[in-house]
């Protein structure tokens, strides 16, 4: 076959580029591929000596596992009962962990060693959950076990950073000087459990252990105890109720830094829209206030004509001034702000006359409420309340299981049941001292949503 010259070159530059998209072919098919991910915890495979060991003499366990593993936070995850009064050593190594313990064992005891989730292998970080240990110094291993749920008195939640403390032998004061015998943690949802535990009664404690001492020395702390010793073996549940006796006071709010007042007194007034019905109207300040006058703080109708029975009044900042009336629904009003109505203790005054122009809510922009309570204890003297973000925003004592008002702000709520045993109109912690357990809060879990302008019906099983 004859080929021309200009034939010859279009081969070459078809060829070219065959191969150029041969050789791009090729790189792609012989890109790296990574393979599986690795979901698997570390598994022991050797104990020295075993788990489960009786007639321990030692003082030194190794654990083994099947790949390298990396170690995190032991300190918060380990729990060793009974407890230690000095900490074992604990050296890590690529795929064993050695623990030496510094105290004494005691003879014919059950020794139980948990990990908690401190272990974990060292690419995937997949956690080997729970890890625990159990040996015993004399021929038996214990078995008995004791379990429960911590409850906050207060709110009727949960909290997960309590652990619970076994004493045993102990005195009603052992709680505020020396450590406990056994502890165990609390899990997410309140629960705790003790295992390989001997035949023995206990007192029970929790503790939020804010200096890691072991023990009950501070009123502000969270604590819990049960009125009696319990047998381990029981099995039924217990439930602490845990309580702060004293709220913590951080010494940065009783002693705060205290900033250079403005050079100007200003104030804004806190109306949303339109003036809430059921609240007063409040007026904020920059400065605290030194001197008001109320003859020159008022509200009137659009006729400026004052309306009565407003009170007038101040909270304890002395930056708020409130002014509350029995609003009417719909109606168009003015509040009025004097010259030199207000003065800081700088000496700065209100400089000119204001006037604030607005109108209170109509009926339609509240929701109707009606709730009905199943299994309501009204012996306990129950006081219903409403949440907004954790913090109460209405309170109303139960006579009844059924409770309603035509008149509710819309929006979304949590609620609370606070039995008021002692009927002062709020929780009571309990005293340690004086042996008397908190006051009792039970948080319903649904949420209730309060439409405007609607019967708002809801039934409510405790």
């Amino acid at each position: 076959m004859r080929f021309t010259g200009q034939s010859f070159f279009l081969i070459i530059i078809v060829s070219a580029i065959f191969i150029s998209l041969l050789a791009g072919s090729c790189a792609q098919i012989g890109s790296p591929v990574g393979g599986p991910m690795d979901t698997l915890a570390p598994k022991l495979i050797r104990a020295s000596p075993p788990n489960g060991s009786r007639n321990v003499k030692i003082n030194k366990i190794t654990l083994d596992f099947d790949e390298f593993i990396d170690v995190q936070d032991l300190q918060q995850n380990l729990l060793i009962s009974p407890v230690q009064n000095r900490n074992p050593s604990v050296i890590a190594n690529p795929k064993s962990i050695t623990l030496k313990f510094r105290d004494t064992l005691l003879p014919n005891t059950t020794y139980t060693i948990n990990f908690g989730n401190a272990v974990r292998d060292n690419n995937e970080a997949n956690v080997y959950k729970n890890l625990s240990y159990v040996f015993s110094t004399g021929n038996t291993i214990d078995s008995l076990t004791l379990s429960g749920k911590v409850i906050m008195a207060e709110t009727g939640t949960t909290d997960s950073t309590l652990i619970v403390m076994l004493y045993r032998n102990a005195a009603d004061s052992t709680v505020l000087k020396k450590k406990p015998n056994y502890i165990a943690k609390v899990s997410a949802d309140g629960n705790f459990s003790f295992d390989n535990l001997p035949p023995a009664s206990f007192k029970i404690f929790a503790l939020k252990d804010g200096d890691g001492g072991k023990t009950y020395n501070s009123k502000s702390e969270i604590f819990a105890f049960t009125d009696t010793e319990i047998i381990a073996g029981n099995n039924e549940p217990l439930t602490l109720y845990a309580y702060a006796e004293q709220k913590f006071i951080d010494p940065k709010t009783l002693f705060p830094v205290k900033k250079p007042a403005d050079k100007k007194l200003r104030y804004a007034v806190n109306i949303q829209g339109r003036q809430d019905l059921l609240e007063p109207l409040e007026i904020n300040f920059n400065n605290p206030l030194k001197e008001t006058d109320s003859n020159k703080i008022y509200i009137t109708d659009t006729l400026f004509r004052k309306v009565p029975g407003v009170r007038f009044s101040a909270d304890s900042t002395a930056k708020k001034i409130f002014l509350t009336s029995k609003w009417k629904a719909g109606e168009s009003l003015i509040l009025l702000i004097e010259k030199d109505a207000a003065k800081d203790s700088t000496g700065n005054a209100v400089t000119k006359s204001d006037t604030v122009r607005f109108v209170t809510k109509k009926t339609e922009d509240y929701g109707k409420l009606t709730l009905r309570f199943n299994d309501l204890d009204l012996t306990g003297n129950p006081i219903l309340q409403f949440l907004t973000q954790d913090v109460i925003k209405y309170s109303y004592p139960l006579s009844g299981k059924l409770w309603s008002d035509n008149m509710f702000t819309p929006g979304e709520y949590g609620i609370r049941i606070l039995y008021d045993t002692d009927k002062n109109g709020k929780w009571t912690p309990g005293d340690y001292a004086k042996k008397l357990q908190p006051e009792i809060a039970v948080t319903i879990p649904q949420k209730l949503n309060v439409r405007a302008d609607w019967d708002n019906e809801v039934e409510i099983n405790l």
